[in-house]
């Protein structure tokens, strides 16, 4: 259950909600895509009010869930071909083509995705939410269940679509993902946004480091060796 969920993001940045599993990330989500009506408040997306024009926000969005949302049975190009007719784009076929090139996936577009590794699914998945070109992309955990160099390379992908203008929000459970991407972070637990901010603004959160000195107790090998050295030395 959510309260009191306040926040906003800024066009062409990146926006992480972190938060542990079961905190209301993807209800958050689920709310500002139009999947899931809220049961009060306010919420605009592109500018255009979720609950009133959800069919305005719809064509202004892409979501990419936490789990790839491809055919497996269909090839690459195939996937993304079916997605740029279902938007009613002019020439699907090279809509296709300048995504699989761009994501570095034009060796294996022919390829059934049944075939493809994580981490290319994932890449898939990402290239199926820009066909249209959506000014805002919605990415819930992206990389669960990626292996690091997976992840790396997924986070090379959002670093490029803000680059170009897109703005991104983020939802993520992994602390590094929202520190090596975000502009802003909020978090999310509960249901409530209990801090939000730069990464610069949270850290003067954090109470200030506190130093103790310790005292350090010889081991067992620094003992031996003084008894030695001085031993040889006589």
């Amino acid at each position: 259950m959510l309260k009191d969920v306040d926040f906003e993001v800024e066009k062409g940045s990146i926006f992480a909600l972190l938060g542990s599993n079961g905190a209301g990330k993807t209800t958050v989500v689920k709310i500002l895509t139009t999947l899931l009506k809220a049961d009060g408040g306010i919420a605009a997306v592109g500018g255009f009010d979720v609950a009133a024009k959800p069919e305005y926000v719809r064509q202004a969005i892409s979501l990419t869930g936490q789990f790839a949302a491809v055919d497996e049975i269909l090839t690459g190009r195939e996937n993304l071909v079916m997605i740029a007719k279902l938007r009613y784009l002019k020439d699907p076929r090279q809509v296709a083509e300048d995504l699989l090139q761009r994501f570095g996936l034009t060796d294996a577009a022919d390829r059934r995705v049944s075939t493809y590794s994580g981490g290319m699914r994932r890449r898939l998945d990402i290239a199926l939410s820009l066909v249209g070109n959506p000014e805002i992309i919605f990415l819930d955990e992206p990389t669960t269940g990626l292996d690091p160099e997976a992840r790396i390379e997924v986070w090379k992908i959002v670093k490029e679509l803000v680059a170009g203008g897109t703005t991104i929000f983020l939802t993520t459970q992994y602390l590094e993902e929202a520190e090596q991407l975000a502009d802003r972070i909020a978090i999310l637990h509960e249901g409530r946004i209990i801090a939000t901010g730069t990464l610069p603004e949270l850290k003067q959160l954090f109470p200030s480091v506190k130093v103790e000195y310790v005292e350090k107790q010889p081991t067992l090998e620094e003992i031996f060796l003084a008894i030695v050295g001085t031993k040889e030395e006589k």
